[in-house]
C-alpha cells in the first residue's frame, strides 16, 4: 500500500513547510461534491502512478461587533482548523485502499488562492463543482473562471451528477432526481477534445491524447460550428456554409495527420459538427470518460470557457471536464508540415 501523511501546520511546527506537491492535487471540504472529486483524483493518481495530495483550506471569518464598544471580532482559529483536519483525515481514510502514496494538508487562506499557488508545482488539480462554501464551493462560485483560466497546470472539474459512475452516492435530491430521470448512462472508454484551430486547442489535443493513452481509450477530436453569430463575424457575407465546412475539414484532416505522427498507436477520429460547441460538449460528457478543452481559443470553442458560457460547460457537464492551460510544447513546431492551419497567413 502507498504511504499516507498529514502535513503539520508549518506555523506550529518548527520543521517548516513541507515540500510543494508535484503530483495530483485534489481539493476537499467534506461535501459529496468533494468526495466525487477525491475518488476521481485517486483513480487518476493510480493510473499515472503519481502521488496524491489532498488539501482543504479555511479562512478565519471576521465580523463587526454589534455592541456599543464597536470594533471587530474573530472566531477561534483552533476550532475551525480542527474541523478542517477532520475533513482531510476522513479523506485519507477513504482512499486508503488505493495503492498510491497519499499526503494531505490544511491550509489557511482563500481557497482559490491556495490552489492557484499549488498549481505552480502540481501536475493536475481536481475539484468538485460546488461544496460547503469553505473550499470547493468557492472554486466555481464567484471565482468560477479564476482556477481554470489561471492555473499553471491542467484542472479537472468533477460534477456530482456523475457520482454513480464513480460508485458514489449522494443525498442531494436534485441530483438524485436527475440521475433517476436519466437512468443508467453508458460510459464509453473515449476521451473527447474540442478544437477550433487555435494553438491553445492543439495544446489541449496533445493533453487529451496523453490522457486517452493512460485510460487505454480512443480519442475523439470534435469541432463544432455554431450558426452565424458574433463569434463568426470574420466570415464574409453571404456565408457559404458548405464551403466553410469544406475548408475546416481540410485543416482538421491535416491536424489529425499531425496528431497521428506523434501518437501512431492511438485510436483517434475526428468529427465536424453543425451546432453549439457548448451543447456538443455537454451532450458528449454524458457518455465519455472525459471532455478536454483549452483555456481560450478563437471564440468558437475553447475560447468560450472564459466568456459568458463558462457556466454552461463547467456547471452543466455530466462528466469530468479537463481544462488545459496554454503552454509551450515542442511537438507544436512541426504542425505546419502536415497541411493548412485555420487562420494562418
Amino acid at each position: 500500500m502507498g504511504a499516507q501523511e498529514l502535513h503539520p501546520d508549518p506555523a506550529r511546527d518548527s520543521g517548516g513547510a513541507p515540500a510543494a506537491p508535484d503530483g495530483i492535487v485534489v481539493g476537499v471540504d467534506g461535501s459529496d461534491h468533494g468526495q466525487c472529486a477525491l475518488v476521481w483524483a485517486a483513480r487518476e493518481a493510480r493510473r499515472r502512478r503519481r502521488p496524491l495530495h489532498i488539501v482543504t483550506a479555511y479562512s478565519v471569518p471576521i465580523f463587526a461587533a454589534s455592541g456599543l464598544d464597536g470594533g471587530y471580532a474573530t472566531v477561534d482559529d483552533s476550532v475551525i482548523r480542527e474541523g478542517a483536519e477532520a475533513v482531510v483525515k476522513q479523506a485519507l481514510e477513504k482512499v486508503s485502499a488505493y495503492d498510491i502514496d497519499v499526503s494531505a494538508s490544511v491550509e489557511n487562506g482563500d481557497a482559490s488562492g491556495v490552489l492557484l499557488e499549488i498549481s505552480r508545482t502540481a501536475e493536475l488539480l481536481v475539484f468538485g463543482t460546488r461544496g460547503r462554501g469553505g473550499f470547493v464551493g468557492r472554486l466555481l462560485g464567484s471565482v468560477s473562471s479564476a482556477l481554470p483560466a489561471h492555473a499553471k497546470c491542467p484542472t479537472v472539474t468533477v460534477p456530482l451528477v456523475c457520482s454513480d459512475r464513480l460508485g458514489e452516492t449522494t443525498e442531494d435530491r436534485r441530483i438524485r432526481a436527475e440521475q433517476a430521470k436519466a437512468g443508467h448512462q453508458r460510459v464509453d472508454n473515449v476521451v473527447v477534445v474540442g478544437v477550433d484551430g487555435s494553438e491553445q486547442a492543439r495544446v489541449a489535443v496533445l493533453e487529451a491524447a496523453d490522457q486517452a493513452q493512460r485510460l487505454r481509450a480512443s480519442l475523439r477530436v470534435v469541432c463544432a460550428v455554431p450558426q452565424y453569430s458574433g463569434s463568426l463575424a470574420w466570415v464574409p457575407a453571404p456565408m457559404d456554409r458548405k464551403a466553410l465546412f469544406a475548408d475546416i475539414q481540410v485543416t482538421l484532416d491535416a491536424g489529425m495527420a499531425w496528431l497521428r505522427s506523434h501518437y501512431p498507436n492511438l485510436s483517434a477520429e475526428c468529427e465536424l459538427l453543425d451546432g453549439s460547441p457548448v451543447d456538443v460538449l455537454v451532450d458528449a460528457s454524458r457518455h465519455v470518460e472525459l471532455v478536454v478543452v483549452g483555456t481560450r481559443g478563437r471564440g468558437g470553442f475553447t475560447g468560450m470557457l472564459l466568456g459568458s458560457t463558462s457556466d454552461g460547460i463547467l456547471h452543466h457537464a455530466k462528466g469530468p471536464v479537463m481544462v488545459v492551460p496554454d503552454r509551450e510544447d515542442p511537438r507544436l513546431a512541426d504542425r505546419a508540415r502536415f497541411g493548412p492551419i485555420l487562420g494562418a497567413a
